[in-house]
C-alpha cells in the first residue's frame, strides 16, 4: 500500500523528468508550513542550479504540470522555487479509508523478503538479569516485530553467555564450599540427576568468584582449569554445568515473559561448541588461526591500520587496530569470540541468513567488529551481512549507569515489581479501574508498567543514553507509554458506546482541518515504519504513536463523534477513531507494547 508522499514524489518526479531534469531531485517532504501546504518540493533550486536556469521558473512549470492532478486541491510556487501541494479532501478521505480496511498492517507497506536473524538477549546464566539487560531485550524485541512487520523472515535468539569463564569459576566456586562434591569427581559418572545448588547459590557465588580470582591468581588458574576441562568435556562438569543452565533459563524465560519478549531459539554459545572442531580446522588450514605468545588468534586489522597503544612501562608503541581476535586462550579454553564466530558458522549451516543484527551495548562495538571481521575473512558471513546494532546505557539521575541507592546494580526482577508497584498507586490516584474485579486492574496496571518501561526505552534514539525517571515515564500525561494506553483506551470506550447507540461506521469524509490533520498522521505510518526499518530505530514508532494520539486528542474535542449532527458525520468520524486505534494498537505491538480493554 502505497502512501501519500511516496505516491507524489512519483508524480514530482515524472514532472520533473519531463522538463529534463533528474527525478531524483523531486524529493517530497511533509511541509515545515503546515498551515499553507501538506507536502512540498525543494528541488527545482538544486536542478535550476544544475541547469543554471531560474529556480522558480522551473518550480512554475513543474507545478503546471502537477495541476490536474486529482489527488491535488492546491500546487503553488513559493520563495525563490519551492513547491507546496495541499491534498484534497477526497484523496485524504480515500487514504483514510485505505488504511481502516488494512487489517493486517494499518497502512505500512512490505518490503521484499529476507532471512534474517536478531541476537538481543546475551544474559549469562547462573546470574539474575539487572537493568543492564533491559535495552538489549525491549530494543531487540521490538525490531523482531518491526522485520516481520515489514515482510521479513526472522529468527529471534537469546543467544545466553553460559560457556565462557563463569562456568568455570561457579564449579570451582561449589567444589571449595562442598555444594556439589558428586559432580567434582573424575570419570563417566553416573552423576546425580538433581544438585542443591539453588539460583540464590549461583547469586551469591558469582560475585565472590569473580573478585577471588582478581585477588587469587591459584584460584584464577583452577577456575581457568575447570573453564578448559568442561569445554573439553569432562562428564561431572557437564553435569553440574546443565544443572546451571536448566535452574538459570526457568528464571530468565519468568523474566523475560513479564516484558513480552519471547525468543525463536533459547540457544547458548554452547550450542555452537558442535562446530567447533570444524572451525578450528578451518581456521588452521586457510592460515587465519595463528600462534601468539601461547594463545591462537585471528589478525583482522588490514594492512596500515595501527592504533597508540601504551604500555605498562609508560611508553606507547603503534599496535594493529583493532587488536587480533583471541580464538583459544594460552590455558587451551574457547573465549567469547570464539562462541560467537562458530556461532555466526552454526547460523550459516542452519538458518542461512541474508542478515544477522546483534542488538548489544554500545561498549562491544571493538568486540564485534573483530569477530565480524574475521567470520567475512573466514568466508562464514558475506561482507555487510553483520551488523552491530549498538545502544547507551539507562541511567540513573547522576547520568551513570542506574544504581540502586545503596550503589549495587539493581536487579531486572526488583525494576519490573518497583515498576508495577508505582503503575497500581497512579491507577489509583487517576480513579481508574477501581471498580474493576482485582484480577483485571491487576493485568492493566502490570500492562501500564510495561508500558511504562518500554516506551521511555524506545522513545529515545537506540544509541543515545537517558536518565530513568520512574515518577515520570509512569504519568498518564505527557510522552509516555501510559498517555498512550489510556488513549487508545478511550477510544475503545467510543467504540463501545457507537455500538451501544446503534452507530454504524460510515464512509469516510473529510472536511474539518481536524480530521485533514488525522488523515494525515494516519498516512505518516509507511513512511514511520520504513525509517525505523531502515535505520533500525524503534524510536520512530515511538514518536508517530505519539504523535498519532495528539492527533487523535484534538479531532476528538474539535470534532465531535456521537452528538455530530447527522448520521453519515457520526459514522465518518467514528470510522476515523476505529482506524486511528488499529494504527495506534498496531504501533504499540511493535514497540511490545499491550493494551487493555479498559481503565
Amino acid at each position: 500500500m502505497t502512501d501519500l508522499k511516496t505516491s507524489l514524489s512519483e508524480a514530482v518526479g515524472s514532472a520533473f523528468a519531463a522538463e529534463g531534469v533528474d527525478k531524483a531531485l523531486a524529493r517530497v517532504t511533509a511541509s515545515d508550513r503546515p498551515d499553507l501546504a501538506d507536502f512540498q518540493s525543494n528541488g527545482a533550486l538544486a536542478a535550476a542550479k544544475a541547469l543554471k536556469a531560474n529556480p522558480r521558473d522551473l518550480a512554475a512549470k513543474v507545478a503546471e504540470r502537477l495541476a490536474a492532478d486529482p489527488r491535488l486541491s492546491s500546487v503553488e510556487v513559493a520563495g525563490p522555487g519551492f513547491i507546496n501541494m495541499k491534498l484534497s479532501n477526497a484523496a485524504l478521505a480515500q487514504r483514510a479509508a485505505e488504511v481502516a480496511a488494512d487489517e493486517e498492517l494499518a497502512g505500512a507497506s512490505r518490503v521484499e523478503p529476507r532471512k534474517v536473524v536478531i541476537d538481543y538477549g546475551g544474559p549469562n546464566v547462573a546470574k539474575p538479569m539487572h537493568v543492564g539487560h533491559l535495552r538489549s531485550a525491549i530494543i531487540g524485541e521490538s525490531l523482531k516485530r518491526l522485520f516481520r512487520l515489514r515482510g521479513d523472515d526472522v529468527t529471534g535468539d537469546a543467544h545466553f553467555g553460559d560457556w565462557g569463564f563463569q562456568m568455570g569459576l561457579l564449579i570451582t566456586a561449589c567444589g571449595d564450599e562442598g555444594l556439589a562434591d558428586a559432580f567434582m569427581v573424575e570419570g563417566d559418572g553416573p552423576f546425580p540427576t538433581e544438585t542443591p545448588v539453588t539460583l540464590a547459590d549461583l547469586d551469591r557465588l558469582y560475585p565472590l568468584a569473580a573478585g577471588k580470582a582478581k585477588e587469587d591468581p591459584a584460584f584464577r588458574d583452577r577456575a581457568r582449569k575447570a573453564t578448559a576441562e568442561l569445554q573439553g568435556g569432562r562428564p561431572g562438569y557437564r553435569a553440574l554445568w546443565q544443572h546451571f543452565v536448566a535452574v538459570s533459563r526457568e528464571a530468565l524465560k519468568r523474566e523475560y515473559d513479564d516484558l513480552s519478549v519471547d525468543f525463536d531459539l533459547w540457544n547458548g554459545e554452547s550450542d555452537a561448541d558442535p562446530v567447533m572442531p570444524e572451525m578450528l580446522a578451518h581456521l588452521k588450514e586457510t592460515g587465519l588461526l595463528v600462534e601468539d605468545d601461547g594463545a591462537q588468534v585471528v589478525h583482522v586489522a588490514r594492512e596500515g591500520e595501527t592504533r597508540k597503544k601504551k604500555l605498562a612501562d609508560g611508553s606507547v608503541i603503534e599496535a594493529p587496530s583493532p587488536p587480533p581476535l583471541l580464538v583459544i586462550s594460552s590455558e587451551g579454553s574457547a573465549m567469547y569470540g570464539t562462541t560467537d564466530l562458530a556461532t555466526i558458522l552454526d547460523r550459516r549451516k542452519s538458518i542461512d541468513p541474508d542478515l544477522i543484527l546483534y542488538v548489544v551495548d554500545e561498549r562491544q562495538a571493538e568486540h564485534f567488529e573483530q569477530v565480524f571481521r574475521a567470520a567475512y575473512l573466514a568466508g562464514y558471513a558475506p561482507e555487510k551481512s553483520l551488523e552491530h546494532l549498538g545502544f547507551g546505557t539507562m541511567n540513573g539521575a547522576d547520568g551513570k549507569p542506574f544504581k540502586t541507592r545503596a550503589g549495587g546494580v539493581l536487579k531486572l526482577r526488583d525494576l519490573i515489581d518497583q515498576a508495577t508497584d508505582k503503575a497500581r498507586e497512579r491507577l489509583h490516584e487517576a480513579k481508574l479501574g477501581d471498580d474493576l474485579p482485582a484480577e483485571e486492574f491487576e493485568d492493566i496496571a502490570h500492562k501500564v508498567a510495561v508500558a511504562a518501561l518500554k516506551f521511555s526505552d524506545l522513545s529515545n534514539n537506540r544509541t543515545t543514553s537517558y536518565v530513568f525517571d520512574l515518577d515520570r515515564f509512569m504519568s498518564f500525561e505527557g510522552k509516555t507509554g501510559p498517555y498512550l494506553l489510556y488513549q487508545a483506551v478511550r477510544v475503545k470506550s467510543l467504540l463501545r458506546k457507537a455500538a451501544e447507540q446503534g452507530v454504524a461506521l460510515a464512509p469516510i469524509v473529510i472536511e474539518e482541518p481536524a480530521e485533514r490533520d488525522l488523515a494525515l498522521t494516519l498516512d505518516a505510518f509507511d513512511a514511520a515504519t520504513a525509517d525505523a526499518y531502515d535505520k533500525r530505530s524503534p524510536n520512530l514508532i515511538a514518536e508517530h504513536a505519539y504523535r498519532l494520539a495528539q492527533s487523535f486528542s484534538k479531532f476528538y474535542a474539535a470534532c465531535p463523534i456521537l452528538v455530530a449532527p447527522d448520521a453519515a458525520t457520526k459514522g465518518s468520524r467514528l470510522a476515523l477513531a476505529a482506524a486511528t486505534l488499529h494504527q495506534l494498537e498496531t504501533a504499540l505491538r511493535l514497540l511490545g507494547i499491550e493494551t487493555p480493554e479498559r481503565m
